[in-house]
């Protein structure tokens, strides 16, 4: 399938294996959620958990079926109220577009920059549009970029 701004194709990707066993995995499911509740108390997203969790413990995946929890990070982190006001790729988004932002104030004349902008800006309201219909922020959430620099500091 096409890219959505450029006429390019995505490259395919690694696929998971189809049997999910990592017998070197030494913790016990209670260890693992464990560890991840700990990331998620210090701040981290669910995503940044799961390169963690790969990268330091060897675990290659939180939902393998011999020895993992068998639940994905986030509905772990939900599940113990620790999963944060808006949904990670939204508030990376916003994050984004607001580097963006002070990127341009300071570089008038980028216009690349102007228009990654305005593209990120459109994929902010296009994913505003999908949960608000999934109720996963409030329906009267509106994207301002005033209140997106105080929402990202």
């Amino acid at each position: 399938m096409a890219r959505m701004y450029s006429r390019k194709r995505g490259r395919s990707g690694s696929k998971k294996p189809l049997i999910k066993k990592a017998p070197w995995v030494k913790y016990s499911p209670r260890e693992i959620e464990d560890i991840i509740l700990k990331l998620s108390k210090k701040g981290y997203q669910s995503s940044r958990i799961g390169l963690i969790l790969r990268d330091q413990y060897g675990i290659p995946n939180a939902r393998i079926k011999e020895g993992g929890i068998n639940q994905k990070i986030t509905a772990l982190m939900k599940k113990h109220g620790l999963y944060p006001k808006f949904p990670e790729d939204m508030f990376n988004l916003i994050k984004k577009a607001v580097n963006l932002r002070a990127h341009l104030a300071k570089n008038r004349r980028d216009y690349t920059s102007q228009r990654g902008l305005e593209l990120t800006e459109s994929k902010i309201r296009r994913l505003a549009k999908y949960y608000k219909k999934r109720d996963m922020i409030p329906a009267d959430w509106k994207y301002d970029p005033e209140k997106a620099k105080l929402l990202v500091k």
